[in-house]
């Protein structure tokens, strides 16, 4: 398998430390307000990345964190702490409120067939940890304290932009919601390990250390969880494209200096979704979360079918005509395959069709985990001049990897709807009817459902797409 290792800019061979085993880091949720598909794109993908290793054979434990404290308004470590902003906007405690978002965003997960990972663990739950990697760092000359804050100092490193080729007085502080600059810092690019003084007024999670009493930083968090539960060698980290600055990059330098060796292998960064006026935000009010898809008549597979479409590495532009042209897509691989269960028990499987198309999908995973090219894999099982047997137990095997529920959503189609007894005539105008439904040619929809039903059949619209029933 080959990936694309932001660290290197390269694409490269995927090697583990240890053979046949992966140590797998991804950053999780703030938890202060639901996720949205925005944020839920990368989870998709890191998950796709996670099946595809352990369907290839690996041994993968995978780690996430949840931060429930720390994560200020401005990733550069100024602002207001988000779960304090949380809690202030809903009049409930901050661990109500990481209470709330956590289950809320599993729950999201589960709607998007997204596996928890082996680890989950909530910063509030590693505060010891925190403090002993940065009793090290101070020892060691990486820290100090200005303001009744610890600072890691990133003057002492070689190389801090290990992701960029950035000059110090090219970057620009990481505020996001108009905050200013911390003045404590000796020198621009240094990063919060842990506060005290400067943030206390109205913090409600504080803890006591060696400092005062405080609460970590954001970065120190991923850290400490991943060296914790992985070890002092980490194989592959995941996270948004908008983690590589200053979140990742702050990672390296800390994690590195603790351990005085290279920390993490391979870098795994999936793009941004956009909309129409760019990258999606909460900040920004298009806060589109898995529920309102719901609300609207999607399916949330529907959504993690238009994200396979696309590669990782590029942007993906959501509209809802996009996304209703993955429903379309959708619906009709589903009807396809609900073709092929009238007949999947008949024969046996076609062993050298089975490899064949199987070695082709491999093929697209391999290469930088190219989820639409596997997709086009897909189709050309459906395509392929083999039996139903063989074609049914190839989508099973890649589902494994794409999670879209292809079969359980087949043979649901198939008890409901008979679809293998509906005509292709009938099949030929109902797609028509869905065209002219599209296209808001409300009275030609409605003559095509006359000539549908004069044929023997009832056609309408439901969630899970269109329902064809004999009359």
């Amino acid at each position: 398998m080959k990936i694309f290792n932001t660290l290197t800019h390269k694409v490269e061979e995927f090697v583990p430390n240890e053979a046949g085993k992966v140590s797998m880091y991804t950053c999780g949720p703030t938890v202060y307000h639901y996720a949205h598909i925005g944020n839920l794109r990368s989870y998709i993908m890191e998950d796709v990345l996670e099946k595809y290793m352990r369907y290839d054979g690996l041994d993968v434990k995978r780690v996430m964190n949840i931060t429930d404290v720390g994560h200020l308004t401005s990733d550069g470590d100024t602002g207001d702490d988000k779960m304090l902003k949380g809690a202030k906007r809903e009049h409930k405690t901050v661990m109500e409120i990481a209470k709330f978002y956590t289950d809320a965003f599993f729950s999201d997960c589960a709607k998007l067939n997204i596996k928890t990972p082996d680890v989950v663990a909530p910063a509030t739950q590693c505060i010891d940890d925190f403090i002993k990697v940065i009793s090290a760092l101070i020892e060691k000359g990486y820290a100090y304290e200005a303001g009744g804050n610890i600072y890691f100092d990133t003057s002492k490193l070689k190389e801090y932009y290990v992701f960029h080729n950035f000059n110090e007085e090219d970057l620009e502080v990481g505020v996001r919601e108009g905050v200013e600059e911390d003045s404590n810092k000796r020198n621009k690019a240094d990063f919060v390990l842990w506060f005290t003084k400067s943030k206390f007024d109205d913090q409600e999670l504080k803890w006591e250390s060696p400092w005062g009493v405080g609460y970590p930083g954001w970065h120190i968090e991923c850290s400490c969880i991943s060296m914790k539960n992985l070890g002092e060698y980490l194989d592959i980290h995941c996270g948004g494209v908008d983690n590589i600055f200053p979140h990742h990059t702050n990672e390296i330098a800390q994690s590195e200096a603790y351990l005085g060796h290279k920390w993490c292998n391979y870098w795994f960064h999936v793009h941004h979704l956009n909309t129409n006026s760019g990258k999606m935000s909460k900040s920004k009010g298009e806060f589109l979360t898995v529920s309102l898809l719901e609300e609207k008549g999607y399916d949330p597979l529907v959504y993690r079918f238009f994200c396979l479409q696309s590669h990782y590495r590029k942007g993906l532009v959501f509209t809802w005509e996009n996304l209703d042209n993955a429903k379309t897509a959708y619906d009709k691989l589903i009807f396809r395959i609900a073709q092929l269960t009238a007949d999947g028990n008949k024969g046996e499987v076609d062993k050298q069709a089975f490899d064949q198309l199987k070695n082709s999908f491999k093929k697209a995973m391999d290469e930088d985990i190219n989820t639409s090219n596997a997709i086009t894999v897909l189709y050309d099982v459906l395509k392929a001049d083999t039996n139903a047997a063989t074609k049914l137990a190839l989508i099973g095997d890649f589902d494994r990897v794409l999670s879209i529920g292809l079969i359980a959503a087949a043979e649901k189609l198939a008890d409901e709807k008979t679809t293998a007894d509906i005509p292709a005539e009938v099949m030929a105008l109902a797609e028509e009817r869905q065209a002219a439904r599209k296209a808001k040619d409300f009275a030609k929809a409605d003559e095509l459902r006359d000539k549908i039903a004069a044929l023997g059949y009832a056609v309408k619209e439901t969630r899970q797409g269109t329902e064809i029933t004999k009359l």
